[in-house]
């Protein structure tokens, strides 16, 4: 089916004019989240290792016949894109005679391969490679491959990159020799809940929370791709599953695209770029129809329980995981969603984010920034990390956000974590930025109107739409009256994803706010007031992972 075309499965239904018609991330995102690539999935691979995806021991049963060998000899297999080696392991234990080529551009993920208990130097040859710039030829011989598996690894490359990819694994192949590939398919309920979260780079390209990308392909996209390369079409099919999550009313479908494309001496076989899908009808029908006999198998989704759990398969609401958040002098354990929950919950407040934690050991670290002053944090979600600090030393809190359910799990963290005795030092209110009677309300709160000395927000600019009533919120509730040290303070501390600084500092400033210092991915004055809160601590090195900015204002 067509990428232009509607398409509907249960509850998703996506056409091309929603993949395009959404707010896009900003050039300066767009171009981070490409030169960055190769670090963002060096992240993952630290943070999950090889235990994320399943071992693919589906590969013998849809695509065993290509693996049997020729006339006696053993065959050379390249995996790109390896990871951690789910496809070339389970490969060798089934055909342990065949040699194969892994390359990943990340060196952490080829390091795992090195690593791996069933690693046989003689007869893997790991190597990092990124193949939309390095050639593949540098470290294997022109085509010299059977066959290329490519599974669920093109679609973290940015579309204009696509064909060099390709091209790049047309050198290594053998004539007669085939692609095995198997990737995302148009629509996905993952690209639904991106492209609700605001976190499409282009059409059908997306980035994910923690900075890896997804195109979602569709049959024609690829099909093309892959003849004007020289390939000609073997078999193309779409799988879906279906899946409901009834303790969250959710009906999901993962879609996935699989195709076989072998590659001819004599170059591209289709006319002036057409490609007759038709041909593959009767095996998509016949593979259709066996698919859906084997939805059962877990096998078949190819997706480990944690990708799993990301879209709510397992998850339900009340089912909240304690995690341990540690900071000079505090030891609390909150109740919260991990990030891993953010496609099936559209709250985010349920979350634990980078920023509130680097925030709330800053805050531990320097009891000066809130000490003996009136602390509102806006937006604080349901963890209060930075409020339960600040009550230490400041002259009371305000805790706010602006969604019930999230200040529900706020009050249950709050009451279990702090002692009785700072209890009366902290406020618990609901607060929906320019609402007029919450703001009324809070700064009510803060002694005869007089407004907060010290406003706090942590990752409360992901969202374009929402930085001008958060700027009007802070500034009708930050106090105009400076102390003998300093003035009133707002600070921001955040990672910055869809919104740039320009966009920031322009809303702060039609607002009567003043930029007195900043902090941005670890680059600040030598002797500003940000950079004084780093002084005789460690706070930076473990986020170093992390771009975190902070910006502090006046009014």
């Amino acid at each position: 089916m067509a990428a232009g075309d509607q398409q509907q499965r249960g509850s998703v239904q996506i056409s091309s004019s929603s993949t395009g018609s959404g707010r896009l991330v900003t050039p300066f995102w767009k171009e981070k989240y490409e030169r960055d690539a190769r670090r963002y999935w060096d992240i993952f691979y630290k943070r999950h290792e090889g235990k994320f995806f399943k071992d693919r021991h589906y590969l013998d049963k849809e695509w065993g016949k290509y693996f049997e060998g020729q006339d006696g000899e053993n065959m050379v297999v390249l995996e790109v894109g390896c990871g951690a080696g789910n496809t070339i392991f389970p490969l060798l234990s089934t055909y342990p005679n065949i040699f194969v080529h892994a390359c990943d551009f990340s060196p952490r993920a080829v390091d795992l391969v090195k690593k791996h208990k069933d690693f046989i130097p003689d007869q893997i040859n790991a190597f990092v490679c990124d193949t939309t710039s390095e050639q593949l030829t540098e470290n294997m011989e022109p085509s010299s491959a059977d066959i290329i598996t490519m599974i669920f690894m093109l679609s973290a490359v940015a579309p204009e990159k696509m064909p060099l990819v390709v091209q790049n694994v047309r050198n290594v192949l053998k004539h007669g020799g085939r692609v095995l590939f198997r990737d995302y398919a148009f629509g996905d309920l993952a690209q639904e809940r991106l492209m609700s979260k605001g976190q499409q780079i282009s059409e059908n390209f997306y980035v994910r929370g923690d900075g890896t990308r997804a195109y979602y392909f569709s049959n024609e996209y690829l099909v093309d791709l892959f003849s004007k390369c020289g390939f000609t079409l073997e078999e193309i099919f779409v799988h879906n599953k279906q899946v409901e999550n009834r303790s969250l009313d959710l009906v999901m479908n993962r879609n996935w695209i699989q195709a076989t494309f072998t590659l001819d001496s004599a170059g591209p076989q289709v006319p002036n770029g057409q490609h007759d899908l038709h041909a593959c009808e009767g095996k998509e029908d016949e593979v259709a129809a066996d698919t859906s006999k084997k939805e059962s198998s877990s096998e078949e989704i190819d997706l480990s329980e944690n990708f799993c759990n990301m879209f709510g398969m397992s998850h339900n609401l009340d089912e909240v995981q304690i995690i341990g958040i540690n900071a000079k002098g505090h030891d609390f354990k909150i109740k919260m969603l991990t990030k891993e929950y953010q496609h099936t919950c559209k709250l985010t407040g349920l979350m634990l984010w980078e920023s509130a934690q680097f925030m709330c050991s800053l805050l531990a670290e320097n009891p000066s920034i809130t000490a003996g002053k009136r602390v509102l944090e806006l937006g604080c979600g349901s963890a209060g990390i930075c409020s339960m600090v600040a009550t230490s030393f400041a002259k009371f809190v305000v805790a706010t956000d602006g969604d019930a359910e999230s200040l529900d799990l706020l009050k249950q963290n709050i009451s279990s974590n702090l002692d009785p005795n700072l209890l009366n030092r902290i406020m618990i209110r609901k607060l929906f930025w320019g609402n007029k009677d919450d703001v009324k309300a809070v700064r009510e709160l803060s002694g005869n109107g007089a407004g907060f000395d010290c406003i706090i927000g942590t990752d409360v600019t992901y969202n374009p739409d929402a930085i001008l009533p958060l700027f009007k919120t802070a500034r009708e509730l930050i106090s105009d009256k400076a102390n003998e040290d300093s003035g009133a303070a707002f600070i921001l501390c955040y990672i910055q994803r869809r919104v740039d600084e320009d966009s920031i500092l322009s809303n702060a400033t039609a607002q009567g706010l003043r930029l007195v210092d900043k902090w941005i991915n670890g680059v600040h004055e030598s002797n500003g007031i940000i950079s004084s809160w780093f002084c005789g601590n460690d706070v930076c090195s473990a986020f170093r992972n992390t771009t975190l900015s902070i910006l502090y204002f006046e009014v």
